[in-house]
């Protein structure tokens, strides 16, 4: 896999690609633009991932061997905490060889409601992308999980006020 900075001198590296193709040659036979052209690859360009990842902000781990709640436990025993876990799995699913589960996704990989619920599987499992219906699809289904998780966020925060509320008016009554 090729990756390549999103800009070169403040312009889009594949509009600058494009543009060079007129005048010079694909000749490099495991250049990003041939593998693109020759077995549909395309290059994962960078916006700066590369860079937290080398300065820690991003920890890259080996495999995920299964979640728990609020932690995944990785292939070499290690626990993590962890509010959200990405995992970015190409353009085609294998999501069944790492994801031993039957409800949401079938044995094909995608998930097992068609567009437009498949993004929301059990226990705050979700999916972005299987839709085939390119970035809208994609974007249709990351606001539609950003949404269930703020609904989720809500209802937790409101829980505990209103538990911390209910003790605290249970101690006022009570001292009178």
């Amino acid at each position: 896999v090729h990756v390549l900075p999103r800009e070169v001198f403040g312009k889009s590296t594949f509009g600058l690609a494009v543009m060079m193709m007129k005048w010079f040659p694909i000749w490099p036979l495991k250049g990003p633009l041939e593998l693109k052209n020759s077995k549909g690859k395309t290059p994962v360009l960078d916006i700066g991932t590369l860079e937290k990842i080398r300065f820690g902000e991003i920890k890259v781990v080996p495999g995920i061997k299964r979640f728990g709640n609020g932690y995944v436990e990785l292939v070499n025993g290690e626990k993590n905490e962890v509010d959200a876990v990405v995992l970015a799995t190409g353009y085609r699913s294998n999501v069944p060889s790492w994801l031993k589960e039957g409800e949401f996704f079938s044995k094909n990989g995608f998930p097992k409601s068609p567009f437009p619920n498949g993004w929301k599987g059990n226990v705050g499992l979700y999916a972005v992308g299987f839709t085939k219906r390119g970035l809208s699809g994609s974007s249709y289904d990351a606001i539609k999980i950003a949404q269930d998780i703020a609904q989720v966020w809500k209802q937790e925060t409101k829980q505990k006020k209103q538990r911390t509320n209910n003790a605290c008016h249970k101690r006022c009554i009570s001292q009178f």
